[in-house]
């Protein structure tokens, strides 16, 4: 079994006087990770199924004295796929604010729903958490470094979640299946998306464009819907954690782009099924994207994992000098630039300018393990 990262985390918020919420994407490993929380303390531990009927019937709209007879003498009371429970912020709150010797550790699979109806509720109640798909730290206990370099294409190709890494030789068709099965399934849910063609086409559309500025005008004109429609979904995908989203880095330069964003995938393997390309970096025209978009999401897991809180940017100019990824805290910017196979590149004269001091590293398929794992 891999270790999640965050599973320390989780377990020193313990009996702190707080609700524990964590959030992911469906098929990352929320229940496993539960399962294994529960192996720490499985005498003192309850699991409730939240896709069980009975078990969402009982923690709606209930009182302290029917939550006391639900947990009875247990101590850790784990809430799985808690979006499912109508009203489920304040049955956390009751928790909270009842039952000051016990823990209350609910999942969501997506910050959609979940979080609109637990954080007025819970709010100054409850730390969170978010769970993505593995981690290259996560895979080195798997993996020795000279066999992750020797995996990592596939990595980029196939991407990181649990199901993928488990059963290789059926990657392709897993990744079918949460790609068409569990992607859009809150957002249609929970959030009544009467466009879901609409949907699929943007998903896809964005797919075909990471590495590059995205325009939601032009995206909405190629889709033929409104402009705010594009932006309405674009922002629910990153609530789903399909996406996220880079916005450019501007202090001094009227040059430099203030605009547009870009867009990148949590996991490149969804986003590789999606325009179903599973071809070898050789015979790719977007291996550089890929990579760009593959080392990226790697840093972001780092730093959520590792509970680093940075500003992260991209930096271009009108006259298209640019930088891949800022990441900046307390006034203090660091560059980074990645190319998959070169060993050097020159930093644009006007980054050095005008924020000079600030460091840019190059990060690819030789130095990548410092960037993420570090």
């Amino acid at each position: 079994m891999i270790e999640r990262t965050i599973k320390n985390r989780i377990k020193s918020s313990f009996f702190k006087d707080k609700a524990i919420i964590i959030y992911g994407a469906r098929q990352v490993g929320k229940t496993t990770l539960v399962n294994d929380l529960i192996a720490d303390e499985p005498e003192t531990s309850a699991y409730l199924n939240c896709d069980e009927p009975d078990i969402r019937e009982s923690l709606s709209n209930v009182t302290s004295t029917k939550l006391k007879e639900i947990f009875g003498s247990k101590k850790i009371i784990f809430i799985d796929e808690a979006q499912r429970v109508k009203n489920i912020g304040l049955t956390l709150k009751i928790i909270v604010d009842t039952f000051k010797d016990l823990q209350v550790v609910a999942t969501g699979s997506s910050a959609l729903e979940l979080s609109n109806s637990i954080m007025e509720p819970l709010t100054g109640r409850a730390f969170e958490y978010h769970l993505y798909p593995f981690s290259v730290e996560e895979l080195s206990a798997k993996y020795s470094d000279l066999e992750f370099k020797r995996i990592l294409e596939n990595r980029m190709i196939y991407g990181n979640y649990p199901d993928i890494i488990n059963y290789p030789d059926e990657a392709e068709k897993r990744l079918g299946m949460i790609a068409n099965n569990y992607l859009y399934k809150d957002l249609l849910q929970y959030q009544n998306i009467k466009k879901s063609d609409v949907l699929e086409k943007l998903v896809r559309a964005l797919a075909l464009q990471i590495g590059s500025e995205v325009s939601f005008n032009e995206l909405a004109a190629m889709l033929g819907v409104a402009k705010q429609t594009i932006e309405h979904y674009a922002k629910l995908l990153e609530q789903s954690f399909v996406i996220f989203r880079l916005t450019p880095f501007s202090r001094n330069l009227r040059s430099e782009l203030t605009k547009k964003c870009k867009i990148y995938f949590y996991d490149t393997g969804i986003r590789n099924s999606l325009i179903k390309n599973f071809n070898p970096l050789d015979f790719r025209t977007d291996s550089g994207a890929l990579w760009e978009n593959y080392i990226i999401s790697e840093r972001i897991k780092k730093n959520s994992n590792s509970d680093k809180n940075l500003n992260i940017y991209f930096w271009r100019t009108l006259q298209r000098h640019e930088i891949d990824y800022i990441e900046e805290k307390n006034g203090v910017i660091s560059g980074f630039e990645m190319k998959y196979s070169k060993n050097n590149f020159k930093i644009p004269a006007p980054f050095t300018q005008s924020y000079p001091g600030s460091p840019v590293k190059l990060v690819n398929k030789d130095n990548f393990r410092d960037f993420v794992t570090d």
